[in-house]
């Protein structure tokens, strides 16, 4: 993975948040949970003992709370295998290297909006398309400094009545640099 060893754990962190918010199941291989950098090996068994190490710690904790958002989540899990179970809000931005996707459960008061930036680059004031005029509150940020991120991120977010990528409101918020946030 490119980058410096903040970046390389940045990507991953991402990487898990993408892949436990997108539909479909979850699988990780031994050692993923908390960023094992050599291939697993039965001889060998798992590296443990990287976890005392802030980088794979983080990343301990990022699997332990994507497990905790995805079992509380009802839109996480609900309709993953069905199409009314997913929107995009923005999957064209390649200037800022953004996507943006709803994910919905049978009640619509347990949808979220993921936002996941694939850049080092912090994007703020990013305007998101949005369904509802209810204010949004942020369950999940892999930036967040107990993950060994830099902690950027709104806690909560208005939605005004601006329209935006088709929808009649839309909210801003700040980014971090590869890192994905979800809201609810």
């Amino acid at each position: 993975m490119p980058g410096d060893e903040w970046q390389r754990f940045a990507n991953l962190r991402l990487l898990f948040g993408y892949m436990f918010t997108h539909p479909g199941g979850n699988l990780l291989f031994m050692g993923a949970e908390f960023g094992q950098s050599s291939e697993w090996s039965f001889q060998e068994g798992l590296e443990w003992q990287l976890t005392q190490y802030g980088f794979h710690s983080g990343i301990q904790e990022v699997i332990k709370d994507l497990n905790k958002l995805y079992k509380t989540s009802p839109a996480l899990y609900e309709k993953q295998f069905d199409e009314d179970g997913f929107q995009w809000i923005e999957y064209n931005d390649r200037e800022n290297t953004v996507i943006t996707y709803l994910r919905k459960g049978k009640d619509p008061k347990d949808d979220l909006v993921v936002a996941c930036n694939f850049t080092p680059v912090p994007r703020d004031n990013y305007r998101v398309g949005v369904p509802k005029s209810t204010q949004l509150k942020l369950v999940f940020n892999s930036d967040d400094i107990k993950y060994s991120g830099s902690g950027m991120g709104k806690m909560t977010l208005k939605p005004s009545k601006t329209p935006w990528n088709g929808h009649d409101r839309s909210v801003v918020m700040t980014l971090p640099p590869l890192a994905v946030v979800v809201y609810r």
